[in-house]
């Protein structure tokens, strides 16, 4: 059985990657602090564990099955210059990873679900995240969050393959590399999954607190202001809902974000027509369907759904109201839009019952 006379960092991450543990598991399963392998990881053979560490790392190759001292002893028997031709290989392939998410980061905007799914699972079926290093852990996270984002517009938000598991599992894995900004992220994500479940006073109280996570960015930061407004507004409070929502505005326009500030008037039109004031919807949608920077099915969708409740809100348009709502519904169908296909049906049945009377 293959031996290790004297431990250093580069020994102990051969003897993690063998045992295809991520270096929080690693560090669980020896006793020690994830400092202590993070430095291991970062020092290689230039850091020497503890006499009392190498006696717990002589103990965990022991009692390691055939197969992983199998792994660890072709890790350490490879040559220097194997090591090289590992390195560049593994360069290659995170590169080209990189570029895949990029090209799916495309394909999400343009809803393009099928090809973003093939680009982004090729990649999640290919590797096992506990022999990842850091680096391969980051691009498997950021993997997870875009499949997230492409279940949630799928509307898939409950189970294991939903977006809700995605997101959670993308979650632990940048706790465990330590990267702040995209836990906080995602948690904004999982706020808008609790949302679109009805769990509005909740997720106001989630989105209260993420306007002010200095983890997130000026502009996370804005969007969790506009979505305090949405769910506000969802639950009937319009009046305040119109005033967060408008104060977001404001943000978006002094970080120079014109899709976000068009976006807010969408939503604030919505808080109008809550509000029964069709008069104000109506100019606050209209300044969301000129101003749009981006016109992806998505957007094209969600605007057409919000022009159209506002329409059918007033009976002397509710046959223009219909007539934006099927073509909204038809875009919905051929981008696989679940979720808001199933708001728009909402929105009908909710307008068959006799029409409350609205202020112009």
């Amino acid at each position: 059985m293959i031996s290790v006379q004297q431990w250093t960092g580069h020994e102990a991450s051969a003897l993690r990657a063998a045992l295809r543990m991520s270096m929080r598991a690693f560090a669980e399963h020896l006793g020690v602090a994830l400092r202590t392998v993070a430095k291991w990881e970062k020092l290689g053979p230039d850091t020497v564990p503890r006499p009392d560490t190498q006696a717990i790392l002589d103990t965990a190759l022991a009692r390691a099955d055939a197969s992983t001292r199998g792994r660890f002893e072709a890790l350490l028997s490879g040559s220097a210059n194997g090591r090289a031709r590992h390195s560049l290989v593994r360069t290659a392939d995170y590169e080209t990873w990189t570029e895949d998410i990029d090209r799916a980061i495309a394909c999400l905007s343009r809803q393009n679900f099928p090809f973003a799914s093939n680009l982004l699972n090729r990649w999640l079926g290919r590797h096992d995240a506990r022999a990842l290093d850091d680096k391969g852990l980051y691009l498997y996270g950021r993997s997870l969050v875009l499949l997230g984002d492409l279940q949630r517009d799928q509307g898939s938000t409950l189970g294991p393959l939903s977006a809700r598991h995605s997101y959670n599992t993308a979650r632990s894995l940048f706790i465990e590399i330590d990267i702040p900004r995209r836990v906080a992220q995602i948690e904004l994500s999982l706020t808008v999954l609790d949302e679109m479940s009805g769990r509005l006073e909740a997720s106001a109280r989630q989105y209260e607190r993420l306007a002010t996570d200095e983890r997130l960015s000026g502009r996370d930061r804005a969007r969790a202001r506009l979505w305090v407004g949405t769910a506000l507004s969802k639950d009937g409070n319009n009046d305040h809902a119109v005033k967060v929502m408008t104060a977001a505005t404001h943000d978006f326009e002094d970080l120079a974000e014109p899709e976000d500030w068009s976006v807010a008037h969408q939503k604030i039109a919505l808080a109008y027509r809550g509000a029964n004031d069709l008069t104000r919807a109506l100019q606050y949608i209209d300044i969301a369907r000129s101003t749009g920077t981006v016109d992806s099915p998505m957007q094209r969708v969600r605007l057409g759904t919000a022009h159209g409740h506002i329409l059918l809100s007033d009976p002397a348009t509710r046959n223009d109201g219909l007539s934006v709502l099927d073509d909204a519904a038809q875009v919905a169908r051929q981008y696989g839009l679940s979720h808001q296909l199933r708001s728009i049906e909402g929105i009908r049945r909710s307008c068959d019952s006799p029409p409350a009377a609205l202020s112009r």
